[in-house]
């Protein structure tokens, strides 16, 4: 039996949906908490078991970039007693994951070298082809597709019900970072069409960049959800002042009409297939509550933010 590491928590979990766990040997610290529970953890960060503001990460970040130094490292003794045959790994972002070249650096000490496999989706689309790469290196390429189209039918469905009540797109803007603002990008934007949205400052099938907050205030969004890129919702309470404080917060229309909404991270980055269509059918259900529900397993993955008795009053 081939075995696989698999340095991105989004591999992790659609190998786990796919039922090709038994594959699995190795996993990030990032991984599902059952994939924690279960495989040995080879990919270690110097964040970890930290907290640290979105100012202290991104300055962190940005110090060991200018510095050449990656904030993820292997385990390599974990590494070596594994001996994978095929390692995932990716070259989409090294904020959020090891990139190919540290992995590359850190298998050439093992005696078999692993096939290095990179997934760098860039696209919605290129996130169900992830799938497929997964299926044909382990040769259970027919799993990929069973998983893809019961995927694919629970997006025709809020798609067809969208469509159905003729509901006309609402004006958003999803943050994947607070400090500084990031918009969203790459197959964020795709999610949120399909969830019935458009979000006019969104970078589709590219990288999410700093957004200025006067843009955000001209753009003046229908619909605000916010999901830092890492944090849960309570983590993203944490640092929600860094909005709330800012010129022109309490103007914008989200605000006014109580349609601010935190959301936790893995809907939306780091994400496998399954849990990004989850994440259509969350929106789907914040853009417009009167014709979708939003399902059972996804209402405690959101907040829906309540202002604070200063924060009405300005509002009014």
């Amino acid at each position: 039996m081939l075995k696989v590491c698999s340095f991105l928590p989004a591999v992790t979990q659609m190998m786990y949906d796919m039922g090709l766990e038994d594959h699995l040997f190795g996993i990030t610290f990032e991984c599902p908490q059952q994939a924690l529970e279960e495989k040995l953890p080879v990919v270690r960060c110097v964040m970890e078991g930290k907290n640290l503001t979105s100012t202290e990460i991104d300055a962190l970040f940005s110090a060991s970039k200018h510095q050449g130094k990656s904030l993820y490292y292997v385990d390599e003794p974990v590494l070596k007693q594994i001996a994978p045959d095929i390692i995932f790994t990716q070259d989409i972002c090294d904020v959020c994951q090891i990139d190919t070249e540290c992995t590359a650096a850190a298998v050439a000490v093992l005696e078999k070298q692993p096939e290095i496999i990179s997934i760098s989706p860039e696209s919605l689309e290129d996130v169900f082809s992830t799938a497929i790469k997964i299926g044909e290196a382990l040769g259970q390429e027919e799993k990929a597709y069973v998983y893809l189209e019961a995927l694919h039918k629970r997006i025709d469905k809020v798609i067809d019900n969208l469509w159905k009540h003729r509901a006309m797109p609402k004006r958003v803007m999803l943050m994947e970072w607070i400090q500084p603002i990031y918009n969203c990008g790459h197959w964020i934007p795709h999610q949120i069409a399909y969830a019935g949205g458009t979000d006019m400052l969104a970078n589709p099938s590219g990288d999410s960049i700093v957004t200025p907050w006067d843009k955000i205030v001209k753009y003046d969004p229908e619909i605000l959800v916010i999901a830092p890129c890492g944090f849960t919702i309570t983590r993203t309470m944490e640092e929600m002042h860094l909005l709330t404080q800012k010129p022109g917060w309490e103007t914008l229309k989200a605000v006014k009409n109580n349609k601010v909404f935190l959301a936790n991270f893995e809907l939306f980055t780091q994400s496998s297939a399954g849990t990004l269509v989850d994440g259509i059918e969350l929106l789907a259900g914040l853009f417009h509550p009167d014709i979708n529900s939003i399902p059972t397993h996804l209402q405690h993955k959101y907040l829906q933010y309540n202002l604070t008795d200063t924060e009405k009053g300005l509002a009014k």
